[in-house]
């Protein structure tokens, strides 16, 4: 019996397997001629004979199970935080393992170079002296941490985790969007995809060789604890702003998953020993590593703003004094910024003496004059973006702007020329998505996270792929509309781009 065969059941089916067509984009599980590609074939012939019907009740049941589990996240409407179960899509987009061994020796390589780029921005700064990139690049970026010059993290090490944007364009070819390097957000909803998709479609992990994802939680721990001052058994902590975060949820969870205790700024103190101790009510207990979710800025009060409620006085003298390791490190967003990228491909050719595995989007940094000349003379087809902001938040698509708001965004480009950075518009692949009852190609893009310790790097098999469910739309987080996927790293013949 087909371990793939749909059950039997009466007046299921009734709707046809629509028609699909991707055109004019690359689109992951169909070729241009319509029939699906080499490692999708079992998955499309499973769907087409489940039907239209069943294939939406089975969504209506992972909708179900997600607002039962309680996995959401936060968008701001006025200021106010309102939790909204996580938007999921349930046909999984599929990547054989082939080329994902490409893309993660691509990670690896981009995720050493980043490291060692930032190791050195904190001390000798060999990059500037030798012309690889401008002084003002490191001395004048907004994330550039004085206080963080001469500091020795474990192994050198400031990113250890590291959650990166990929894209692909019409040509099936893959890029690095972003790098994110300061508290990237989103493994938790990768596990979440892949717990709701083995329920919802228990058949197709028996026909499937999948890549699992849920080592990443053993990984995670191991750094942890690889990073640790102590040489027993260390103590981990989850650091969060708290409830009222957006990424409150993902907090929670992966304190969960990783056994430890999820604390606030208010749960933790450093005494004169320059030691961090969490208050417990067994007294105080030595913390060695602080899982953090807070920004640089908001991290001590004693060092960065003092009106912040989140951090932790004297937190940073505790870790400049090698008594608590910090994850990610403080600083390490000096590399985590879009002007920055357009220098990685020079960066690992430096600092590693390899050619970039992984291709990086052109990009037009607005500071230099015949840069910004050429963006404000093409804004209608250029993504313009500002360099320090996450979440697709200033982003302005200007095949997709109005005239007032082209306007808007080449005053400010002309206003505040250092704060923007343009590229040009990659048509990105598509995925086949449940749309109002009806599968319908929509643009994705995919999130990979990357752990690197003293004792090495490891790269979730798969990643988070968001998807726009709005059509046309290139926005696809979350907060922005967007939706997820499920993503497969499976065993099955390579698709080769056409």
């Amino acid at each position: 019996m087909d371990p793939l065969a749909p059950p039997a059941r009466p007046g299921a089916g009734t709707r046809a397997w629509p028609s699909y067509d991707p055109a004019p984009f690359f689109d992951e599980l169909v070729a241009p001629d319509g029939a699906p590609r080499p490692s999708a074939e079992a998955l499309w012939t499973y769907f087409a004979e489940l039907g239209a019907d069943a294939l939406a009740e089975r969504q209506l049941a992972a909708d179900r199970e997600i607002r039962a589990i309680g996995v959401t996240f936060t968008v701001y409407d006025e200021g106010v935080g309102v939790d909204r179960p996580w938007p999921f899509d349930i046909i999984p987009r599929i990547i054989p393992r082939n080329q994902w061994q490409v893309i993660e020796a691509g990670l690896v390589q981009r995720l050493s170079a980043l490291n060692l780029f930032i190791d050195d921005c904190y001390h000798d700064q060999r990059a500037v002296s030798e012309g690889v990139v401008p002084a003002d690049l490191v001395s004048g970026s907004p994330n550039f941490r004085r206080e963080c010059v001469g500091v020795d993290p474990p192994g050198g090490i400031w990113v250890h985790i590291c959650g990166s944007d990929l894209i692909r364009d019409d040509q099936g070819i893959w890029y690095v969007l972003e790098d994110n390097l300061r508290v990237p957000s989103g493994v938790s909803y990768l596990l979440e995809n892949r717990m709701v998709t083995k329920h919802i479609f228990p058949e197709m992990f028996r026909h499937y060789s999948i890549e699992p994802v849920d080592p990443y939680v053993g990984r995670l721990a191991a750094t942890l604890a690889s990073v640790s001052p102590s040489t027993g058994d260390p103590t981990i902590v989850v650091l969060t702003p708290g409830i009222y975060n957006s990424a409150y949820f993902e907090h929670a969870f992966l304190a969960q998953q990783l056994g430890v205790e999820l604390v606030e700024g208010g749960d933790l103190v450093v005494l004169d020993d320059d030691c961090v101790y969490a208050r417990t009510i067994d007294g105080l207990e030595q913390v060695d590593v602080i899982y953090r979710r807070v920004d640089d800025v908001f991290l001590d009060p004693e060092v960065f703003r003092a009106d912040s409620m989140l951090g932790v006085p004297g937190l940073m003298r505790a870790w400049k004094a090698g008594r608590v390791a910090l994850v990610n490190a403080p600083g390490a967003g000096i590399a985590d910024d879009k002007k920055v990228y357009s220098y990685v491909p020079d960066i690992i050719r430096f600092y590693l003496d390899e050619e970039p595995i992984l291709w990086t989007i052109p990009t037009f940094r607005c500071s230099d004059p015949a840069s910004r000349a050429h963006v404000l003379a093409n804004m209608a087809d250029l993504v313009v973006k500002p360099a320090n902001e996450s979440g697709g938040y200033g982003v302005l698509v200007g095949s997709q702007a109005t005239d007032e708001e082209l306007a808007t965004a080449a005053k400010e480009v002309e206003d505040q020329p250092n704060r923007w950075v343009a590229q040009p518009i990659i048509k990105l692949s598509t995925a086949p998505t449940l749309c109002d009852d009806a599968v319908a190609p929509r643009h994705v893009d995919l999130r990979p996270f990357t752990l690197m310790g003293p004792d090495g790097a490891y790269v979730t098999r798969g990643g988070l792929t968001r998807v726009a469910r709005r059509q046309g739309s290139l926005v696809v987080n979350s907060s922005q509309g967007g939706g997820s996927k499920d993503t497969w790293v499976v065993d099955a013949p390579g698709d080769e781009p056409s």
